[in-house]
């Protein structure tokens, strides 16, 4: 079944080299016959949050009403972030957290990147707490990638082949999901998350649900 499939790029750093792993990813979901956006954020420059799209009364700004639009096409989201002190770039938090509803039901997978041999894992757990948030929870594989300015050339073509094979799985077992969800998403089912732990009763956060400081 093909797939839409939208892939999140978080960097705007002027010498970035994870372009290169998100040219990777996003050939191969298109060999496999998926439909593919990239959302750059050195492309579509969000603002730092202030409201998130869902807060707006039918006057987003123009850039949030495409992603929205995007969004609600998607069967799934790739995210792919490279690693900042431990962390995910603020970029890539900022553009993730404009959003809500726009991402419940939808898998996630997560692509991490980073110069050295670690391959950025540190900044995917981050993600997987902040994705589960979201509403998009990530799929149990992590495709990491180390050294990503030596394995991948420009244009996104891997300089071993291996790494076609070594991105079979985590390819595989994204669509699963993504099929297994969609197959199961229906236009009546609620844009709210079915219990969070707010609604449980444990803890006091409200940043999820109305964006506050």
């Amino acid at each position: 079944m093909s797939l839409n499939v939208t892939i999140l790029y978080g960097s705007v750093r002027a010498d970035r080299q994870g372009i290169r792993a998100v040219r990777f990813i996003d050939r191969q979901f298109r060999v496999r016959g998926h439909k593919t956006d990239v959302v750059d954020t050195l492309e579509y420059r969000l603002p730092l949050l202030d409201r998130m799209y869902k807060e707006y009364d039918g006057d987003a700004p123009e850039v949030l009403e495409r992603l929205a639009q995007i969004y609600r096409a998607s069967d799934g989201f790739v995210v792919v972030s490279g690693e900042y002190n431990h962390g995910i770039p603020p970029a890539l938090k900022n553009l993730l957290d404009h959003f809500l509803e726009e991402y419940f039901y939808r898998p996630s997978g997560i692509v991490c990147y980073s110069a050295g041999r670690f391959g950025g894992v540190r900044a995917a757990m981050q993600l997987r707490m902040t994705l589960a948030e979201l509403g998009t929870p990530s799929i149990p594989t992590i495709f990491a990638v180390p050294h990503v300015q030596d394995v991948f050339a420009e244009d996104g073509m891997p300089t071993d082949p291996a790494f076609e094979r070594h991105v079979k799985g985590f390819l595989d077992e994204f669509e699963w999901y993504a099929n297994a969800l969609k197959s199961a998403r229906t236009p009546s089912m609620p844009g709210t998350h079915i219990a969070t732990s707010t609604e449980c009763g444990v803890g006091e956060s409200t940043e999820t649900a109305s964006g506050a400081d």
